[in-house]
Parts: structure tokens; C-alpha cells; sequence
């Protein structure tokens, strides 16, 4: 992790290539990749040095691509912003060695649907954000079935290997430091049970295709009227159409209305896109699949700050869960 005032000096620098010197920068969050707000008055953008090594400089112009093919179906997502020369991402030193490359989007008004567990309505208000993003997913679903990507299009697989294979994306999680032998073992022979389980459900396009791959509660703002926007692509690639349920559900479970907003989360999206009761019975699966790649993303990630105890919560949620991944259409 860099001091934070390298991270301020690259972030003025690409300021200045995308010519939004005129911006006040305040740092949102240092995480994934390191988030400002550059603003004024009457402007503002997000500006974003992404992480090194994560994403070529093809993946996030891909990432870009599919931006643009969503807004046009009219769901609201990031609008990327290019440099006067044409660029959409500018390479930026923060240190020696640590080279990043930075993206604007327009800043996007609106709460972050995360915030409302804390609010004193909570009961209230988490159906309905959940509605909405049932039929927004299957919307997203929808258009990524339909779509074929450009010569070029590259992103990330959360296919089988890259979810439980030899080397997944996101790392071997059942090696991680912090995880006793016993819970090795267990997490290691799980995986492969769910790697034999996803063989051979296979890809059919039909619930294989781009997704978000994050959407949780933190990565959808929602304006006044109640509409929704999706945020934060950076995990987006190839996968089921289960794992982007479960990462969705997996955020709200302990809301004290989880049940609800969970069933009005299936109803809305069956009533804007089919799915079969089969393929719904995979979500548990997935759920059980995302907590234990879980692991492996903290695992390779000991800059981001976690409360106390809260890796340990996260491996013991998914060892209580390896039943599902057993006989995932239930």
C-alpha cells in the first residue's frame, strides 16, 4: 500500500491528462483500487486508479464496450469520460514499480443502497430496492444474451477454473495464511466438489454470459424517485447468471427483512426474464461458491481494512455452508 500522498500526486496527474485541473479531488475509498471525487461546482466525476496487475489496459476498454452497450438499452450505468487526446484511461506512477492506469466516469448523484441497513426504516425499504434489482439484473441478463461483444472483447472467466479451479481468479483461497489445516482440507475438497458440480451443469448461453459480477448493495445507488444505477464493473466478466444472484443476495442476509427482499428479488426478475426453478436452485450453490472465493480476494488483499474478526466470520459462514454445494438444485 502507498503512502497516501503518492496516491494524491498520481491521481493530480491524471487530473491534468483528462484537463479537469479546475476539480477539487477528495479521496472516496482505498481499496480495490484507489476512488477520488473530482469536483466543482457544477461538475463532478469519479476518478479511478485501478489496481495494478488486475486489469489490462484491452479488459477495461472491453469494460468500457459493454458500459456503452447497456446504456443504450436504457439502464443506467457509469458514462466514461476520454482525455482530449482521446484516451480513455491514462497510465499514472504512483510508485516505483506500481504503475496504474486511470479512468474518469461522471460522477452519478444518488444514496448507496448499502446505507439503507442502517437506517431506522430498514424494514421498509430493503423489499423494494430488491425488487428493483431483480428486474434490473434480469434486465442486464437479458441484454448480455442477446449481445454479441466486439473482435476484441476481453474479460475475465468466473467459469469453473475461474472460480474453483487449480488458479482461480481471485486466488487459491483453501491456501490461505490465515486458515487452520483442518479448514484447508475442508474448503480444499469442497472446491472440487463444486468444480465436478459446475463441469457439468456446463455454459449454455441461456444462464452463461457477461455479468457484473459484484453487484451488491454497495455497488447500486439509488436517486429520489427510487431508480437505480449500477456502479463499479470492475469484477464484470464471464459467468452464471446464479453467481450474479447470489453475490446480490449474500449482501443482505441479515437484514431483518432478508426473506422478503429476497422472494421479491426472484419474483421481479421472473417477471422481467424466465428462469426455471432448476436454475434458481443453484443460487444457494453459488452463494457458498462466492463465500469461499471470498476468502482468496482478502487473502490477496491485506491493504484492504476488514473489521476485527470479520475474515474469520466469512470462513466460518462458508464452512457451514458446504452442504449446498452437495445437490445445488436442491
Amino acid at each position: 500500500m502507498a503512502d497516501p500522498d503518492l496516491y494524491l500526486a498520481a491521481a493530480e496527474l491524471a487530473r491534468a491528462a483528462f484537463d479537469i485541473d479546475d476539480h477539487d479531488l477528495d479521496l472516496i475509498v482505498v481499496g480495490e483500487n484507489v476512488t477520488y471525487c473530482a469536483h466543482r461546482p457544477d461538475s463532478a466525476y469519479v476518478l479511478r486508479l485501478h489496481r495494478p496487475g488486475y486489469h489490462s489496459l484491452e479488459e477495461l476498454d472491453s469494460e468500457r464496450v459493454w458500459l456503452a452497450a447497456l446504456a443504450d438499452t436504457g439502464i443506467s450505468v457509469p458514462e466514461p469520460v476520454s482525455a482530449p487526446d482521446g484516451r480513455f484511461f491514462i497510465s499514472v506512477a504512483v510508485a516505483p514499480g506500481d504503475d496504474r492506469l486511470a479512468g474518469l466516469t461522471r460522477w452519478r448523484e444518488g444514496d448507496v443502497v448499502a446505507d439503507l441497513q442502517h437506517s431506522t426504516d430498514v424494514h421498509a425499504s430493503m423489499t423494494v430496492p430488491f425488487a428493483q434489482l431483480g428486474a434490473l439484473m434480469a434486465q442486464m441478463h437479458s441484454q448480455a444474451v442477446a449481445w454479441d461483444p466486439p473482435a476484441g472483447f476481453i474479460r475475465q472467466r468466473l467459469d469453473a477454473d475461474g472460480l474453483v479451479g487449480e488458479a482461480p481468479f481471485w486466488g487459491r483461497f483453501w491456501e490461505a495464511d490465515e486458515l487452520t489445516p483442518t479448514q484447508a482440507t475442508a474448503l480444499d475438497e469442497a472446491r472440487l466438489v463444486a468444480l465436478d458440480r459446475l463441469r457439468q451443469w456446463g455454459e449454455p448461453v441461456n444462464r452463461f454470459s457477461v455479468i457484473h459480477a459484484d453487484l451488491h448493495l454497495g455497488n447500486l445507488l439509488v436517486d429520489p424517485t427510487g431508480a437505480l444505477s449500477v456502479i463499479d464493473f470492475d469484477d464484470a466478466g464471464y459467468g452464471w447468471h446464479q453467481y450474479d444472484m447470489a453475490v446480490a443476495l449474500l449482501h443482505m442476509q441479515d437484514a431483518p427483512d432478508a426473506s422478503e427482499a429476497r422472494a421479491a428479488f426472484f419474483e421481479a426478475y421472473r417477471a422481467t426474464r424466465p428462469i426455471t426453478d432448476d436454475e434458481l436452485g443453484w443460487v444457494p450453490f453459488f452463494e457458498t461458491v462466492r463465500l469461499m472465493a471470498l476468502i482468496g480476494w482478502k487473502a490477496q488483499r491485506p491493504e484492504v481494512s476488514w473489521p476485527a474478526g470479520r475474515f474469520n466470520e466469512l470462513v466460518e459462514q462458508a464452512l457451514a455452508r458446504l452442504e449446498d454445494l452437495d445437490n445445488p438444485a436442491g
